[in-house]
Protein backbone atom coordinates (compact mmCIF):
# COMPACT_ATOMS: atom_id res chain seq x y z
CA UNK A 1 0.00 0.00 0.00
CA UNK A 2 1.21 3.53 -0.73
CA UNK A 3 2.17 5.19 2.54
CA UNK A 4 1.27 8.65 1.26
CA UNK A 5 -2.10 10.30 1.99
CA UNK A 6 -2.12 11.35 -1.68
CA UNK A 7 -3.21 7.85 -2.70
CA UNK A 8 -6.35 7.87 -0.58
CA UNK A 9 -8.08 10.03 -3.17
CA UNK A 10 -8.45 9.94 -6.94
CA UNK A 11 -5.33 10.57 -8.93
CA UNK A 12 -5.54 13.89 -10.80
CA UNK A 13 -4.47 14.34 -14.42
CA UNK A 14 -0.80 15.21 -14.86
CA UNK A 15 0.07 17.96 -17.34
CA UNK A 16 3.19 18.44 -19.41
CA UNK A 17 4.06 20.97 -22.09
CA UNK A 18 2.46 18.91 -24.85
CA UNK A 19 0.61 16.04 -23.16
CA UNK A 20 -1.92 15.31 -20.45
CA UNK A 21 -1.75 12.02 -18.53
CA UNK A 22 -4.64 10.40 -16.71
CA UNK A 23 -5.64 6.93 -15.56
CA UNK A 24 -7.45 4.78 -18.15
CA UNK A 25 -11.26 4.77 -17.95
CA UNK A 26 -13.79 2.19 -19.15
CA UNK A 27 -15.00 4.42 -21.99
CA UNK A 28 -11.44 4.73 -23.42
CA UNK A 29 -11.83 1.23 -24.90
CA UNK A 30 -12.75 2.16 -28.47
CA UNK A 31 -10.04 4.80 -28.93
CA UNK A 32 -7.45 2.52 -27.29
CA UNK A 33 -8.35 -0.55 -29.37
CA UNK A 34 -8.32 1.39 -32.66
CA UNK A 35 -4.95 3.01 -31.89
CA UNK A 36 -3.34 -0.25 -30.74
CA UNK A 37 -4.84 -2.19 -33.64
CA UNK A 38 -3.60 0.17 -36.35
CA UNK A 39 -0.15 0.32 -34.67
CA UNK A 40 0.26 -3.43 -34.14
CA UNK A 41 3.15 -3.93 -36.58
CA UNK A 42 4.91 -0.88 -35.13
CA UNK A 43 4.54 -2.06 -31.50
CA UNK A 44 4.96 -5.84 -31.64
CA UNK A 45 8.79 -5.93 -31.98
CA UNK A 46 9.11 -4.10 -28.63
CA UNK A 47 6.36 -5.70 -26.53
CA UNK A 48 5.49 -9.07 -25.00
CA UNK A 49 3.75 -11.32 -27.53
CA UNK A 50 0.15 -10.24 -28.11
CA UNK A 51 -2.61 -12.66 -27.09
CA UNK A 52 -5.22 -13.61 -29.72
CA UNK A 53 -7.84 -11.63 -27.74
CA UNK A 54 -5.48 -8.68 -27.06
CA UNK A 55 -7.93 -6.03 -28.29
CA UNK A 56 -11.22 -7.65 -27.20
CA UNK A 57 -13.51 -5.85 -24.78
CA UNK A 58 -13.23 -8.68 -22.21
CA UNK A 59 -9.42 -8.43 -22.27
CA UNK A 60 -9.81 -4.66 -21.88
CA UNK A 61 -11.93 -5.12 -18.74
CA UNK A 62 -9.29 -7.48 -17.29
CA UNK A 63 -6.58 -4.94 -18.11
CA UNK A 64 -8.47 -2.16 -16.32
CA UNK A 65 -9.06 -4.42 -13.33
CA UNK A 66 -5.32 -5.18 -13.14
CA UNK A 67 -4.48 -1.47 -13.38
CA UNK A 68 -6.85 -0.71 -10.48
CA UNK A 69 -5.53 -3.59 -8.38
CA UNK A 70 -1.89 -2.55 -8.92
CA UNK A 71 -2.79 1.04 -7.99
CA UNK A 72 -4.67 -0.06 -4.85
CA UNK A 73 -1.68 -2.18 -3.78
CA UNK A 74 0.72 0.68 -4.46
CA UNK A 75 2.85 -1.28 -6.92
CA UNK A 76 2.08 0.56 -10.18
CA UNK A 77 0.20 3.45 -11.77
CA UNK A 78 -0.90 3.25 -15.41
CA UNK A 79 -1.56 6.43 -17.38
CA UNK A 80 -2.94 7.10 -20.84
CA UNK A 81 -1.23 9.89 -22.77
CA UNK A 82 -3.32 12.49 -24.56
CA UNK A 83 -2.11 15.14 -26.99
CA UNK A 84 -2.91 18.46 -25.34
CA UNK A 85 -3.65 20.20 -28.64
CA UNK A 86 -6.11 17.62 -30.04
CA UNK A 87 -7.26 15.75 -26.92
CA UNK A 88 -6.59 12.45 -28.76
CA UNK A 89 -5.18 9.35 -27.10
CA UNK A 90 -1.61 8.85 -28.34
CA UNK A 91 -0.18 6.13 -26.06
CA UNK A 92 0.35 4.88 -22.54
CA UNK A 93 2.98 5.00 -19.82
CA UNK A 94 3.21 3.02 -16.59
CA UNK A 95 5.23 3.62 -13.46
CA UNK A 96 5.59 0.10 -12.09
CA UNK A 97 7.64 -2.01 -9.68
CA UNK A 98 7.25 0.81 -7.18
CA UNK A 99 9.27 0.12 -4.05
CA UNK A 100 9.60 2.19 -0.91
CA UNK A 101 11.80 1.49 2.10
CA UNK A 102 15.50 1.44 1.28
CA UNK A 103 14.93 1.24 -2.50
CA UNK A 104 12.61 4.23 -3.16
CA UNK A 105 12.46 3.31 -6.83
CA UNK A 106 10.18 2.59 -9.77
CA UNK A 107 10.37 1.44 -13.37
CA UNK A 108 8.74 3.06 -16.39
CA UNK A 109 7.42 1.39 -19.52
CA UNK A 110 5.59 3.05 -22.39
CA UNK A 111 4.09 2.73 -25.86
CA UNK A 112 2.93 5.19 -28.50
CA UNK A 113 0.70 4.84 -31.54
CA UNK A 114 2.65 4.81 -34.80
CA UNK A 115 1.02 7.93 -36.26
CA UNK A 116 1.98 9.92 -33.15
CA UNK A 117 5.63 8.84 -32.92
CA UNK A 118 8.52 11.18 -33.62
CA UNK A 119 6.68 14.29 -32.37
CA UNK A 120 8.25 14.59 -28.91
CA UNK A 121 5.06 13.54 -27.11
CA UNK A 122 6.62 10.51 -25.41
CA UNK A 123 9.63 12.50 -24.22
CA UNK A 124 7.24 14.96 -22.59
CA UNK A 125 5.25 12.10 -21.01
CA UNK A 126 8.41 10.48 -19.59
CA UNK A 127 9.45 13.83 -18.08
CA UNK A 128 5.99 14.31 -16.52
CA UNK A 129 5.93 10.82 -14.95
CA UNK A 130 9.51 11.20 -13.70
CA UNK A 131 8.66 14.52 -12.05
CA UNK A 132 5.57 12.96 -10.47
CA UNK A 133 7.64 10.02 -9.18
CA UNK A 134 10.21 12.30 -7.58
CA UNK A 135 8.01 15.18 -6.34
CA UNK A 136 4.80 13.38 -5.32
CA UNK A 137 5.81 9.78 -4.61
CA UNK A 138 9.19 10.88 -3.20
CA UNK A 139 11.05 8.15 -5.08
CA UNK A 140 14.81 8.42 -5.47
CA UNK A 141 15.48 6.40 -8.62
CA UNK A 142 13.52 5.69 -11.81
CA UNK A 143 14.63 2.95 -14.19
CA UNK A 144 13.73 1.98 -17.75
CA UNK A 145 14.86 -0.95 -19.89
CA UNK A 146 15.26 -0.71 -23.63
CA UNK A 147 16.16 -3.21 -26.38
CA UNK A 148 19.49 -2.05 -27.90
CA UNK A 149 17.97 -1.91 -31.42
CA UNK A 150 15.17 0.43 -30.30
CA UNK A 151 16.79 3.71 -31.36
CA UNK A 152 13.56 5.70 -30.90
CA UNK A 153 13.18 4.62 -27.28
CA UNK A 154 16.85 5.28 -26.55
CA UNK A 155 16.42 8.82 -27.90
CA UNK A 156 13.33 9.38 -25.72
CA UNK A 157 15.12 8.27 -22.55
CA UNK A 158 18.27 10.28 -23.20
CA UNK A 159 16.26 13.42 -24.03
CA UNK A 160 14.36 12.92 -20.76
CA UNK A 161 17.62 12.91 -18.79
CA UNK A 162 18.10 9.16 -18.27
CA UNK A 163 21.60 7.70 -18.29
CA UNK A 164 22.60 4.31 -19.63
CA UNK A 165 24.02 2.18 -16.81
CA UNK A 166 24.65 -1.17 -18.45
CA UNK A 167 23.37 -4.17 -20.34
CA UNK A 168 20.92 -6.66 -18.84
CA UNK A 169 21.42 -10.00 -20.56
CA UNK A 170 18.32 -11.96 -21.64
CA UNK A 171 16.25 -9.61 -19.46
CA UNK A 172 12.68 -9.69 -20.82
CA UNK A 173 10.75 -11.98 -23.14
CA UNK A 174 9.71 -9.65 -25.94
CA UNK A 175 7.62 -10.84 -28.89
CA UNK A 176 8.33 -14.42 -27.81
CA UNK A 177 12.13 -14.09 -27.57
CA UNK A 178 14.34 -13.43 -24.52
CA UNK A 179 16.06 -10.14 -25.30
CA UNK A 180 19.00 -8.20 -23.91
CA UNK A 181 18.10 -4.71 -22.70
CA UNK A 182 20.02 -1.57 -21.88
CA UNK A 183 19.30 -0.34 -18.36
CA UNK A 184 18.65 3.38 -18.10
CA UNK A 185 18.07 5.30 -14.89
CA UNK A 186 17.46 8.78 -13.58
CA UNK A 187 18.25 9.76 -10.01
CA UNK A 188 16.24 12.41 -8.16
CA UNK A 189 19.11 14.90 -7.96
CA UNK A 190 20.42 14.41 -11.52
CA UNK A 191 20.62 17.79 -13.25
CA UNK A 192 18.15 18.40 -16.11
CA UNK A 193 19.47 17.16 -19.45
CA UNK A 194 21.85 14.70 -17.78
CA UNK A 195 21.08 11.85 -20.21
CA UNK A 196 24.19 10.44 -21.83
CA UNK A 197 25.29 7.65 -24.10
CA UNK A 198 27.94 5.13 -23.13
Amino acid sequence: MFALPFFRRDLPALKGDRVTLRVPLTNDYREWSVLRGESRGFLEPWEPRWNPDELDRTAWRHRLSRYREDYAQGTAIAFFIFDKSSGKLVGGITLGNIRHGVAQSGHIGYWIGERHSGRGLMTDAVKVVTRFAFDTLRLHRIEAACIPDNARSIRVLEKAGFRREGLLRSYLRINGIWQDHYLYARIEDDPPGAGTKD
